[in-house]
């Protein structure tokens, strides 16, 4: 019983490289008809992504399919997140230091040549109509579990507008310790809220954080939550006062480097 139970705190302390300290979250918008150049191009970068990983340049490069329907325009087909475990890791990546071209020749030296990647790397871009990108920095997580994440994973993420100071606090002293809860009795995977610090010119301006969740096919753990109770009422309250969620992006993914 004692093993058994050790073995359940080390599955649920495993920590998700996808809840780096900083992130890249781009929403990518295709153009018609495109996703299939779209997806080569990934699967194209993923050797250049595993050596960036290898040279300390980045920690995480994850691409997942949004399959919930959107009417927003332009809305996003795919969202790729890349991750770093420091500020001044970000920093360099975001100045220009970071060339994928020279990693790509280096990553397919004696498979391709240099002409033909550069060829493929010219080719990006052609596949999208926008990239809205939000560099992200962690608020704060839950512990983690179920495994590493792998391709056909599922996972939620829902932009949110914070309408007070008191934002943060009531997600992460109020809500967190609920689905925390849950995680230990398997009824959730994961949680984690992240900031907005910055982003590129044709981002939503009312997106200033992330939830990111995993959930358990077939839970509804909110729902043992005693909803009467006057202390989990008047929080509840406070909650709903102190942001403004957009509508939760469904996501699957396809593809992992860390």
């Amino acid at each position: 019983m004692k093993t058994k139970f050790i073995k359940l705190l080390f599955t649920l302390f495993i920590t998700l490289s996808l809840s780096a300290q900083y992130t890249i979250v781009s929403a990518v918008a295709l153009n018609e008809g495109a996703e299939d150049q779209y997806l080569k191009l990934e699967e194209f970068y993923g050797p250049a992504h595993d050596l960036a990983i290898e040279k300390g340049l980045q920690t995480l490069q994850a691409v997942f399919k949004v399959t919930s329907e959107t009417d927003a325009e332009n809305g996003p087909h795919y969202i790729i997140v890349t991750g770093f475990n420091s500020k001044e890791q970000l920093d360099n990546y975001t100045s220009g230091n970071v060339s994928y071209l020279d990693l790509a020749v280096e990553a397919y030296k004696g498979k391709m040549s240099s002409r033909a990647v550069t060829r493929m790397m010219n080719t990006t871009g052609s596949e999208s109509k926008e990239r809205r990108n939000y560099i992200t920095q962690g608020v704060d997580q839950t512990i983690w579990s179920g495994g590493d994440l792998k391709p056909g994973d599922t996972m939620n993420l829902t932009p949110t507008q914070a309408l007070n100071d008191d934002f943060e606090n009531y997600e992460t002293k109020f809500w967190k310790p609920y689905i925390e809860k849950a995680i230990i009795k398997g009824q959730h995977r994961w949680w984690a809220l992240s900031k907005v610090i910055d982003t590129n010119e044709n981002a939503y301006d009312t997106v200033s954080h992330f939830f990111w969740n995993m959930s358990v096919e077939g839970s509804n753990w909110w729902s043992e939550i005693d909803q009467d109770d006057f202390k989990f009422q008047k929080l509840q309250e406070g909650l709903n006062a102190a942001s403004q969620h957009a509508d939760q992006i469904s996501l699957e993914l396809v593809s992992i480097h860390n």
